[in-house]
């Protein structure tokens, strides 16, 4: 098929010999085969063209913006003929279909028009299987595929008048009704479910069955197992109510293979759901890193290659804790306490990560930070002088916020140390838990404890790699168990 696509007033010709033709914009391991790229208002997969013994048929496959042929918008109506010279407006795209000599794939004649007679059953039969696994896969949502499913077996399945689709709970095993047709109260016999599902094969029933079934308005039904890698993940059934012998061997075939489709897709929706939901549960375990450490993490886990263990090397260790904590919660509210303690945290681990820090952890009211892990930071020490600098203006503006709004205030005190320490994940696969071990974190607690409210102190070990950086006094600090420790009290960054 040609088809001509104009988009910002140009004109691109797309020649595809394919009876079935997806349009949208082609993304990584997600192709199309009309790439509409340049237009970010055209859906991933926006819509698809078919062709069959019937003519040529076009369906909008739940874009964003929607499909109009001729002015006339077809998102959620399914198929629609493709008529001669038609207009296809798809975002801020415009196609036309190029027919005549010198169109391969499709002839004029091969455009379905409304005077067409209809097709025969096995035609039409035949050019559902084609589309079957497209509609399948192009629904984005579960429920919609349920009820896409249960409205395909009754325009599909001759004789049948109501369907229904029934999916096994996990743990419980009991079968729920996840979609049915036509709306309203359903009828379903789960004796036929429970049937085909044991026996793993489609059936016909009758009245004249050896299978007997409570409802008794239902004269003739059919049964296909939902199955996927010989399991049984639920089941589809149509009935009909007014003919006892309405289906043929031919319609069991059909719902059997509607069914294998709809396993299928049931089980790809459940493996997207699952992926993302450990997905979701994997960035929120990555919380304590700064956003572009966390992408890196993630791509890591996304390959298998996030692993326990841990290594050895030099990192810088930050460690801020508030001043008169305990005297200024004492008369506070448990709640007023947490709330406090959010403002403050929030500021500071934005600081934090704004400088390519880690968040080791929270202990109380204290935080423990750590520059040039996981991953390796030539400017470690340079970054974690920034962030202690920028947590000071951070705690600063918050004051400002509260005082206004007659809360509680306080200050932190920060001391920034490096050194050696083992740092990584440790635990087990299904709780894993980055940390810091090493003298280096036990110094920077000391240097933190010894920093007054609004002080950062640093070591003499990082001031040897920052003094041009900052501008700096020497001052001493006296610990319980290493006696008084050499430090730079920062005042300020040299510009």
């Amino acid at each position: 098929m040609r088809l001509r696509w104009t988009f910002d007033g140009r004109e691109t010709v797309f020649d595809v010999a394919k009876d079935t033709i997806v349009i949208g914009r082609a993304q990584p391991g997600a192709p199309v085969d009309v790439d509409l790229a340049a237009d970010q208002t055209v859906s991933r997969r926006h819509a698809a063209i078919s062709v069959d013994p019937n003519g040529t048929w076009i369906e909008d496959l739940g874009s964003r913006s929607g499909t109009r042929i001729n002015g006339e918008e077809i998102k959620g109506g399914g198929r629609r003929p493709l008529v001669q010279d038609a207009t296809i407006e798809l975002g801020s795209s415009v196609l036309r279909p190029v027919t005549g000599p010198g169109s391969p794939g499709v002839t004029r004649s091969a455009f379905a028009t409304p005077a067409e007679p209809d097709a025969s059953p096995a035609s039409r039969r035949l050019a559902l299987l084609y589309e079957l696994p497209l509609e399948f896969g192009a629904e984005m949502k579960m429920e919609r595929l349920f009820e896409l499913i249960v409205k395909r077996l009754v325009d599909a399945v001759p004789g049948a008048r109501r369907a229904a689709l029934l999916l096994r709970e996990a743990g419980s095993g009991r079968l729920l009704l996840k979609a049915h047709e036509p709306p309203g109260t359903p009828s379903i016999s789960l004796t036929i479910a429970e049937h085909a599902m044991t026996t793993g094969e489609a059936i016909v029933w009758t009245r004249e069955s050896d299978l007997a079934i409570s409802q008794a308005h239902v004269l003739s039904a059919m049964c296909a197992p939902l199955l996927w890698s010989g399991a049984p993940l639920g089941a589809v059934i149509v009935d009909n109510s007014e003919v006892g012998n309405a289906f043929e061997d031919g319609d069991l075939a059909l719902l059997a293979t509607i069914a294998r489709f709809a396993a299928m897709a049931v089980v790809h929706h459940q493996l997207e759901d699952e992926l993302r939901r450990k997905a979701t549960l994997l960035g929120r375990l990555l919380t304590n890193f700064s956003p572009r450490v966390r992408e890196r993490l993630l791509d890591k886990a996304s390959r298998g290659r996030l692993r326990l263990g841990g290594e050895k090397s030099e990192v810088t260790v930050l460690s801020s804790d508030i001043r008169g904590f305990t005297r200024l919660t004492a008369a506070m509210d448990s709640e007023d306490v947490v709330d406090m303690l959010n403002d403050y945290f929030s500021a500071l681990v934005e600081a934090i990560f704004a400088c390519e820090g880690t968040v080791d952890k929270f202990v109380g009211d204290a935080i423990l930070a750590v520059f040039g892990s996981p991953d390796p930071d030539p400017a470690q020490h340079e970054h974690a002088v920034r962030a202690a600098m920028q947590m000071q203006a951070a705690v600063a503006a918050v004051n400002e916020r509260r005082r206004a709004r007659l809360l509680v205030t306080c200050d932190i005190g920060i001391g920034v140390h490096c050194g050696e320490v083992i740092h990584g994940f440790i635990g087990s696969v299904e709780r894993m838990e980055f940390t810091v071990i090493g003298d280096a974190v036990n110094f920077a607690a000391r240097y933190g404890d010894g920093a007054k409210a609004g002080e950062v102190l640093i070591s003499r070990a990082l001031h040897e790699r920052v003094w041009r950086l900052v501008d700096a006094e020497p001052v001493s600090i006296a610990t319980k168990h290493e006696g008084k420790l050499a430090a730079y009290r920062v005042k300020a960054l040299r510009a």
